[in-house]
């Protein structure tokens, strides 16, 4: 019998329609599947409906992936595919699987020989890094780090010196409500001459792109970032 696919669904970051960031085929793609992973069913089902999905939405088989994936949560995840439906993984903002669940997941489809198929479709990372200015050939996403002081000032200087001896852009995310306190602490760690770019709001009317030394931030008022989609890239001489 012939497996299914599954189909790494982009979803539109901001506030932007769908078929304003998304590729045709894409959206022709998700609209046709009835079975999707997702972080969220009740944030999946609303998008799945400004999608404009072709099958009524009570048809739609929604599965939420576990915080803990074991195995019997993968396998549960990948009978249908196996039996030979498609399915789409969904994040809840941009590129699923990268800064976000599913990796495993993936992972799991290439263990049992299920074609996996990128769809192509916005990600905040890559966006950043295009807008910034900083190294696009040596780079690495760090994520989330630390929250507590001094372990977070120690990575960030750790991370700096890294990226002076190998010239690599660090990137990383914080939980929205948390930006303003990360933000300080790179200024508080890093060298003056070292180039901080912070994007706010990627594709949205609101969007805000900076990139500066630290001094110069040290210089002017702090970014409107708190409770605000950010990502954060430094870059050290």
């Amino acid at each position: 019998m012939r497996k299914g696919t599954l189909y790494l669904v982009p979803v539109s970051i901001g506030e932007s329609r769908p078929d304003a960031m998304l590729p045709a085929e894409v959206l022709r793609i998700a609209r046709d599947l009835r079975y999707f992973i997702v972080e969220n069913a009740k944030s999946a089902r609303a998008e799945l409906k400004r999608l404009g999905i072709r099958p009524p939405i009570r048809e739609i088989v929604l599965r939420e992936l576990p915080r803990n994936l074991r195995q019997a949560d993968l396998d549960a995840l990948l009978a249908p595919l196996i039996a030979g439906d498609s399915a789409g993984l969904m994040s809840e903002a941009g590129a699923p699987a990268v800064a976000d669940p599913g990796a495993l997941l993936v992972r799991a489809a290439h263990a049992n020989n299920i074609h996996v198929a990128p769809l192509v479709g916005p990600s905040s990372l890559f966006l950043a890094l295009m807008a910034s200015g900083l190294n696009g050939q040596n780079f690495a996403f760090h994520g989330y780090l630390p929250v507590r002081e001094p372990e977070r000032s120690k990575r960030i200087m750790e991370l700096e010196r890294e990226s002076h001896r190998e010239g690599c852009t660090q990137m990383f995310i914080e939980t929205p409500y948390r930006n303003a306190s990360l933000f300080s602490a790179f200024l508080a760690s890093c060298r003056p001459d070292t180039l901080l770019c912070v994007a706010t709001e990627l594709t949205t009317q609101r969007e805000s792109i900076a990139t500066m030394p630290v001094s110069a931030w040290r210089a002017n008022p702090p970014p409107s970032i708190e409770k605000k989609p950010t990502v954060f890239l430094l870059l050290a001489g």
